[in-house]
């Protein structure tokens, strides 16, 4: 667990945040129909290195490449491949890391690939929209089930499904911290939220059902019914009245 007390680890881990905003930032206009997910991964690469970053998740465990890419129904761990191909109506979940300064950020952001339709629009809203619910409980002497709880409560107004396979985590000196962070939850339960804590909330969001499977090349999971997932992540710090977002 990574807790910042000094205002110079602050500020180094906020240059792997700046990292991922770069990225992000291109992204909303290079992902459309006709790119592979292969292209994506290469130009992100050159950005982070470009400046000054390593890939985070380039050799993590095995993972060969500098992203995740999760198109429609993969949830999270997409392998980019120059045979995935964006097409009109496609979402597409983008999960990276970043190392700068000895510090690690990890975020994600899923982009809708040319007009997609109103279901999976407020897919997309939804989970955005519950991952800042959940930030805004990451406050000093708060627990990680208000966080999680506030999570769930956005999806199940909704009338989707959280996945719960898969967690936050803290991030900070090393990609994945303890706490885990699961986006469902009961409030006033678990670690109790410490000030200058680095975290890193993430909640993946199904149309329909919540349960997801592996596919055989050990990383990609995908939906069980074949629906359309969204991805959502923030690396914050932990403060007394309102966290702090580097992502």
């Amino acid at each position: 667990m990574t807790v910042l007390s000094k205002q110079k680890d602050i500020d180094r881990i906020k240059q792997s945040g700046e990292v991922i905003k770069l990225v992000f930032k291109w992204l909303e206009d290079a992902v459309k129909p006709g790119v592979s997910t292969a292209e994506l991964d290469f130009n992100i690469e050159k950005i982070i290195r470009d400046n000054g970053g390593i890939p985070a998740f380039k050799g993590y465990q095995g993972f060969p490449a500098t992203i995740c890419a999760s198109v429609n129904d993969v949830v999270v761990h997409g392998i980019p491949s120059k045979d995935i191909i964006l097409k009109e109506n496609d979402i597409i979940g983008v999960d990276v890391g970043v190392k700068k300064e000895g510090f690690f950020a990890d975020a994600a952001r899923t982009y809708p690939v040319g007009n997609i339709t109103s279901e999976v629009k407020d897919l997309v809203v939804t989970t955005k929209k519950s991952l800042m619910a959940g930030i805004e409980k990451a406050i000093t002497g708060n627990r990680v089930g208000d966080i999680s709880c506030a999570i769930q409560a956005v999806c199940k107004k909704a009338g989707f499904k959280e996945v719960r396979m898969f967690v936050g985590h803290g991030v900070g000196k090393h990609l994945h911290e303890t706490p885990e962070i699961p986006n469902w939850g009961k409030a006033g339960t678990g670690p109790e939220l410490k000030k200058g804590q680095v975290l890193a909330i993430e909640p993946m969001v199904n149309l329909g059902t919540r349960n997801v499977h592996i596919l055989d090349d050990g990383w990609t999971a995908v939906t069980d019914d074949g629906r359309l997932s969204a991805h959502f992540e923030n690396t914050i710090i932990v403060d007394d009245q309102k966290a702090e977002i580097i992502t």
